[in-house]
């Protein structure tokens, strides 16, 4: 059976040509700093991001934690969304691995209120710690992939900054953003101190992410991953694929969400599943069940269709490159036949 993944858009496989360009790229040593490719999509990253420099990571989540770190000392505080993804899906690493205290704020379908940002930044005291950084989430996952338009981004940095602090920005699918803004990523980045980007999701590479900022910044930002083990040696190999997908995978994002559109319009409506179109604005579509998710998921599976469930009764469907618009409708009309049919 041919299986219809919709599990993430991590599971997007290399091009061909990301994988003509391993094979030529050249390499060094990146720890010593040799790797031309490494520098060369480094660069590419930052510029555009409208950042001076950039830094190659591993993932996300280390690209996170490495922020954290590189703008923090142990015992401040981070503030960040409640549902945020160095919340609830990077292992507790702010706290293990930074050793900052993290405060919450609540948001709207991932979209913050400026006010309430700024309610929560808190002043050091003899009794608290002082907000030193904050972090946005831009698109937001747990919200359905969800956009934070720029004037909103530009608002909380005001806040932010006025009380002395950074933000920093996980932009895991910044691009995604962009383009469902039809808006340039540096556009989105202008106001935030830091941000990361990932390349192993839509932009199909098989891993990675890039992490930049300020050259002071990214080059602490560079002695903090090599403590957590992320100084890799001839990674030029992989780099090339990021500069591959930088150069000439961004505008295709469009297709995903046009997929995810269409999938989420066949599905509202439809007997045991709630679903708010208003949050289908990229690449994600998060359903209510009135039967157990992880029950909705098995039986999907058995039918070809690959979800995740994110909660009891929450299912997250994920359009990416290897999906086409006709597995996106096979997969919809799969999704309401068996919804329909199962007991809550």
């Amino acid at each position: 059976m041919d299986m219809i993944d919709l599990r993430s858009d991590t599971v997007t496989t290399p091009t061909d040509a990301m994988r003509a360009s391993m094979a030529v790229s050249e390499v060094g040593d990146d720890v010593l700093g040799d790797d031309p490719t490494v520098a060369r999509l480094e660069a590419l990253g930052a510029a555009m991001a409208g950042k001076q420099a950039g830094l190659f990571m591993p993932s996300g989540t280390m690209s996170n934690t490495v922020a954290i770190r590189s703008w923090t000392q142990p015992g401040d505080e981070v503030l960040m969304d409640w549902d945020a993804h160095s919340t609830r899906f990077e292992v507790g690493a702010p706290a293990a691995l930074a050793g900052v205290m993290v405060r919450h704020y609540r948001s709207r379908a991932g979209v913050p209120d400026p006010v309430e940002v700024a309610s929560c930044l808190q002043r050091e005291n003899l009794h608290a710690p002082g907000t030193t950084l904050a972090l946005l989430e831009n698109t937001h996952n747990v919200a359905g992939g969800t956009v934070v338009p720029a004037a909103v981004i530009e608002a909380v940095a005001t806040a932010v900054h006025d009380h002395g602090a950074r933000l920093h920005m996980d932009g895991a699918r910044l691009f995604n953003a962009a383009v469902a803004l039809g808006a340039q990523a540096a556009e989105l980045c202008a106001h935030v101190d830091s941000v990361t980007f990932c390349l192993s999701k839509g932009l199909s590479c098989p891993v990675g992410s890039v992490l930049c900022g300020p050259s002071d910044f990214i080059e602490r930002a560079r002695r903090f991953r090599k403590q957590m083990g992320g100084g890799l040696r001839q990674v030029g190999v992989l780099a090339a694929c990021g500069i591959v997908a930088l150069e000439g995978m961004v505008r295709r994002l469009a297709e995903d969400h046009a997929n995810a559109r269409l999938m989420a319009e066949r599905l509202c409506g439809v007997a045991g599943i709630g679903l708010d179109l208003e949050t289908v604005q990229t690449n994600m579509v998060y359903l209510t069940c009135a039967a157990p998710a992880q029950r909705l998921v098995d039986a999907l599976r058995a039918e070809g269709v690959l979800c995740l469930a994110l909660g009891s009764r929450r299912v997250r469907l994920v359009t990416h490159r290897c999906v086409s618009a006709d597995q996106c409708r096979q997969a919809g009309a799969t999704i309401a036949r068996i919804a329909a049919g199962l007991p809550a």
